[in-house]
């Protein structure tokens, strides 16, 4: 885009939003080549990921074998969905067996897998249910919101907590 189309659409956005009396369905405004412009507004990182993480889970369900949509999907669709996403994981969960297993930060390699983090997986469904709401608007039906992912990311944030040493407890209520 070039700096005299861009100035005209910061300059457009600017007076369009500014403008309190203007009719919203007044004609575009034009660059001073005489072209219309039309700019979406930008999306925040939120939208953004919301967004990505979205079309990353319908290609899923596309390439699943066999294809599934959105309708058919429930929560052991999710659960699959996000155990195949543990092969890009970049957290080391050691298992019980192993001489770092409890130790934060192990001195040398060790064989145990590479998983997805719990923060990273909690925020990528909680993306996910917010994005189905959006898509679909039926909250009874959403497989995100789903008992058995709720259980799921639990025990990942225990066994996770766990491997580096970490206790979570419940906040205990004084009576």
């Amino acid at each position: 885009m070039s700096a005299a189309v861009a100035a005209a659409a910061a300059a457009a956005i600017s007076g369009y939003h500014n403008s309190s009396n203007r009719d919203h369905t007044d004609q575009l405004p034009l660059t001073p080549q005489g072209v219309q412009v039309c700019v979406l507004p930008t999306l925040n990182r939120y939208e953004n990921q919301k967004r990505g993480d979205w079309n990353s889970f319908r290609e899923y369900l596309k390439n699943h074998n066999p294809p599934l949509t959105l309708s058919l999907c429930n929560g052991e669709h999710v659960l699959e969905f996000l155990h195949y996403l543990d092969q890009f994981g970049k957290t080391k969960v050691h298992a019980q067996t192993c001489a770092y297993f409890g130790n934060s930060y192990p001195p040398g390699p060790c064989p145990c897998p590479l998983k997805q983090s719990w923060g990273s997986l909690d925020g990528l469904i909680g993306r996910l249910h917010a994005a189905f709401e959006e898509n679909i608007g039926s909250s009874e039906m959403n497989p995100f919101g789903v008992g058995a992912v709720t259980l799921y990311l639990r025990e990942v944030r225990d066994v996770q907590a766990k491997v580096r040493g970490i206790v979570y407890e419940k906040n205990k209520r004084m009576k």
